[in-house]
């Protein structure tokens, strides 16, 4: 009898191959079979061995509940083959992945697995387009919703509660962005709250759509912005205005009309911090946070916006 293999549940991230985690990277070098969807680029799948088996299972729009089922199938049977298997999922598993769906599977039909995380859409499709989710002076609180639920109603979500947050993050919510909208607003969300859609983070073609919790919905439709695209809604939308000049991605050039020199005040001293805790210098100031001391230098070179 064939040794039962073993399951990776695998998040591959964004999309890029250079966010992939290290455990992530070794995995698809070794693997017997690779089982991936519709959000792996062409650039991840270089990575597994050339003898590796790789099997697509994207789900269409509508179907996902039959695919499912293959899918589950699928990874059983080519554990029982004795086969090491990478479930490769976008984004990562556990988080509105059916990871969940899949480990409670294999689980029932004892086979072992494992669960690699991946960085979810809903951080890196806001850090893309240059939003932060949190911030100090704007938003200490976040929720992550879907945009659609299993059972086709949207009865589990609380839209009183999630008005009151700071910064909401819907995925797979591209073609219900109207209702969404509707519903915070009824629940008392002002309409001219920032928001905006991410198209394709991390991908080719990345989009950014910018609006107003009120507008949002029309210029969706305008743009024709199609999955995958997150929704963000919040005060933090506000600062992309302020960082989308300067922020660069994966193998961008800094802009020339931009010199990066301009960026560091070089009138600053740069003087090694040991030599300024020793002196006695007024311009470190000591916070206790959590019992530990965290010493704030003089502004350098390092503080600057790369």
């Amino acid at each position: 009898m064939t040794n039962a293999g073993k399951v990776y549940l695998v998040g591959a991230g964004p999309g890029h191959p250079d966010l992939l985690t290290i455990r992530a990277a070794e995995l698809l070098k070794t693997a017997d079979v690779i089982v991936y969807d519709r959000l792996i680029q062409d650039e991840v799948l270089t990575l597994c061995k050339p003898t590796a088996e790789k099997i697509f299972m994207g789900k269409p729009l509508g179907k996902h509940a039959s695919r499912q089922d293959e899918i589950h199938y699928l990874l059983v049977r080519k554990a029982r083959e004795g086969k090491t298997v990478v479930r490769l999922k976008g984004g990562d598993p556990f988080l509105f992945g059916r990871g969940g769906e899949e480990a409670e599977y294999l689980a029932e039909h004892g086979i072992p697995f494992e669960v690699v995380p991946g960085v979810s859409s809903c951080l890196s499709a806001p850090l893309s387009a240059g939003i932060a989710v949190t911030h100090r002076d704007r938003a200490s609180s976040v929720a992550i919703v879907t945009g659609h639920n299993a059972d086709g109603n949207d009865d589990r979500l609380d839209w009183c509660a999630l008005s009151k947050v700071d910064t909401l993050v819907v995925l797979m919510g591209v073609h219900n962005v109207a209702h969404i909208a509707q519903h915070l607003m009824a629940a008392g969300r002002s309409a001219d709250t920032p928001a905006a859609a991410v198209q394709r983070a991390f991908w080719p073609g990345e989009s950014v759509i910018s609006a107003t919790l009120g507008t949002i919905a029309d210029e969706v439709r305008r743009a024709h912005v199609e999955a995958p695209a997150t929704l963000v809604i919040g005060e933090v939308v506000s600062l992309r205005q302020k960082l989308k000049g300067y922020q660069q991605h994966i193998g961008q050039i800094f802009p020339q009309a931009v010199a990066p020199a301009t960026l560091v005040d070089t009138s600053i001293p740069v003087v090694p911090l040991p030599e300024l805790i020793a002196a006695g210098e007024p311009g470190l100031d000591a916070l206790n946070l959590e019992e530990e001391i965290c010493v704030i230098p003089i502004p350098c070179e390092k503080e600057t916006l790369q």
